[in-house]
């Protein structure tokens, strides 16, 4: 008896097949992102090309590509990248505790809902570039005050986001889980938190994205010496009308803040599939 030339697996997918079904899978998420950014590009050049600005004030993408390449061969670049994610890191992880409790003080106080429920969506609405006179003043020129405005404008969305979660539970759930026996702690932690997971992360998306936008704008207005970073970056090139390395730091701070924003995605996607709640596609 000879042996089977290829092995099924429990899918019934073939060993040898496997390479080419994930390089396929692979492919049909990339090519539409490589689509995007050819097309960003090539408009970029056009508008390059039209004379719009000079060149030296708006370069095209291969000046810029020059500039990054050789940034990121040089080790500023990288101690920029990492003093902004390690500010990045800390302020957002103040911005969950802060949030999260806010979120759950609110809903288990009724008092607390009426008298500042409609402060957070106040708060989450209003420009974090505005908190940074009064940082300033609190703290100085200093981490403390990046990371005042840091906080103050991630963790309002992080306490709405677990508000509307909690707020849209089914209340036979929470019944049936009290007849089960479930109070307090317990509750919380195994049917209320699980069951408003999604608008939770939801709500640290949206968190992150706002930590994110008042990070550059602090590391642009609070300059500390011998603590090289990104925004700090941004005005120097601008202070020397550096436009290649302008646009070179915009497009790090871009990718960074986009490579973040699919991990949250793909955590998200990962629960709604657990859950059953695919995409819906019309």
């Amino acid at each position: 008896m000879s042996a089977p030339d290829a092995v099924l697996d429990p899918t019934g997918t073939t060993a040898e097949h496997e390479p080419r079904r994930i390089g396929r899978k692979l492919w049909s998420r990339a090519w539409p992102m490589l689509a995007a950014l050819g097309i960003a590009l090539a408009i970029w050049q056009a508008v390059v090309w039209s004379g719009f600005r000079p060149p030296w004030v708006l370069p095209g993408p291969a000046t810029v590509g020059k500039e990054l390449l050789e940034r990121l061969g040089g080790a500023e670049l990288w101690q920029a990248i990492g003093t902004t994610m390690r500010r990045a890191a800390v302020g957002y992880s103040l911005s969950i505790l802060v949030g999260t409790a806010v979120g759950l003080a609110v809903v288990r106080v009724r008092v607390l809902r009426t008298a500042v429920g409609s402060l957070i969506t106040g708060l989450q609405t209003m420009p974090s570039i505005a908190w940074f006179p009064l940082a300033i003043l609190l703290f100085k020129l200093s981490e403390q005050a990046i990371l005042f405005v840091v906080v103050l404008g991630a963790a309002p969305s992080i306490a709405n986001g677990l508000i509307s979660g909690i707020d849209d539970l089914s209340p036979q759930l929470l019944r049936a889980a009290r007849v089960l026996g479930a109070r307090g702690v317990t509750l919380y932690t195994s049917v209320v938190m699980p069951a408003a997971l999604p608008a939770y992360l939801a709500g640290l998306k949206q968190g992150w994205a706002f930590a994110w936008r008042s990070l550059m704008a602090g590391e642009i207005l609070v300059i500390i010496a011998h603590q090289p970073s990104l925004g700090n970056d941004l005005s120097f090139a601008r202070e020397f009308a550096d436009a290649p390395r302008l646009i070179a730091v915009m497009i790090v701070i871009l990718v960074i803040g986009m490579a973040v924003d699919g991990i949250f995605s793909s955590i998200a996607n990962g629960v709604r599939r657990r859950r059953g709640l695919g995409a819906l596609r019309l």
